[in-house]
């Protein structure tokens, strides 16, 4: 498994930057300070969540699942997702909306602009982090097209948490900095409803990724492609006639080869064959860990 320091980072982030956001919240009545602390909030439950998946899907298989646990993580993922979506975007909309309705003037800005402050150090630490691990597992692919293909969600999750806080804490400042400005409250109520709409839109994202490997995803046509090549390659095939695979785990692919072996082989050679294809695949591509090749007629 994988390092996931990264996430217990983001955690210990999370619940100290929540804590100093309502603390100022509680001193200004700010509207967005208290759709931030419900942001950080979330974010923290997250973590737990993820690091709850992480575990879980480590178990080992057993008679209650054969195929392992490795679907865990991507259930976990698929509730933050929604969780990220209804309890962080919904919420500080609505309570960005019931404070345009009646709001209340900020009265102490310093407290404000101090917990921003520390909330974008830290955020910036977690969001370091995050994108170190992301980076070291996307390799040279552009950095979109590794968010549309990744594999571990809860890489992708903290890491777009993080760009979401940072982007919170931007509007955040620019609702409290115009409120002060202008004498406007109705600036901190616009900004809590933008925060939650950021959330909602990487919730989106999130969810899109998440609902996909929870459902299955193969691997790519150009593993595939040598994945087939070579079983075709041993001298006992004589065709891979049909190929699927799935993600169990991000490193964990299940296999299953619908092989056409030689008519002459004995079931022994079949057998062997089966073996020598399996150890060459293993040998090529780590996370195929369950690889099931068929014999079919022609």
């Amino acid at each position: 498994m994988k390092s996931r320091l990264f996430i217990y980072i983001s955690l210990a982030v999370d619940l100290l930057i929540a804590l100093s956001k309502f603390t100022a919240a509680a001193f200004t009545g700010s509207s967005s300070m208290i759709s931030e602390g419900i942001h950080s909030l979330i974010d923290a439950a997250s973590q737990i969540l993820l690091i709850w998946g992480v575990k879980t899907s480590a178990q080992k298989p057993d008679l209650k699942r054969p195929f392992g646990y490795g679907k865990e993580l991507y259930f976990w993922s698929f509730i933050v997702s929604l969780m990220i979506f209804v309890l962080g975007g919904c919420v500080s909309f609505y309570q960005g909306l019931m404070r345009l309705q009646h709001p209340i003037a900020d009265s102490n800005a310093a407290w404000d602009y101090s917990v921003l402050a520390i909330a974008f150090v830290f955020t910036t630490i977690s969001l370091y982090s995050a994108l170190k691990a992301f980076n070291k597992q996307r390799g040279n692919i552009s950095f979109w097209k590794a968010i549309r293909l990744t594999k571990d969600p809860s890489t992708l999750i903290v890491m777009l948490g993080d760009v979401g806080d940072i982007l919170g804490l931007v509007v955040a400042f620019a609702g409290v900095f115009l409120g002060h400005l202008l004498n406007n409250p109705y600036y901190d109520s616009i900004a809590s409803m933008l925060i939650g709409l950021i959330m909602i839109a990487i919730s989106g994202i999130l969810v899109r990724e998440s609902k996909s490997l929870l459902l299955g995803e193969t691997t790519s046509r150009k593993t595939l492609r040598k994945v087939v090549a070579l079983a075709q390659a041993d001298e006992a095939v004589i065709k891979v006639k049909k190929h699927f695979s799935t993600y169990m785990a991000p490193d964990d692919i299940l296999l299953q080869l619908n092989t056409v072996f030689k008519d002459d082989l004995t079931t022994r050679q079949i057998t062997d064959a089966i073996e020598r294809i399996s150890a060459s695949i293993k040998a090529e591509f780590p996370r195929m860990k369950q690889i099931f090749i068929e014999p079919v007629a022609k």
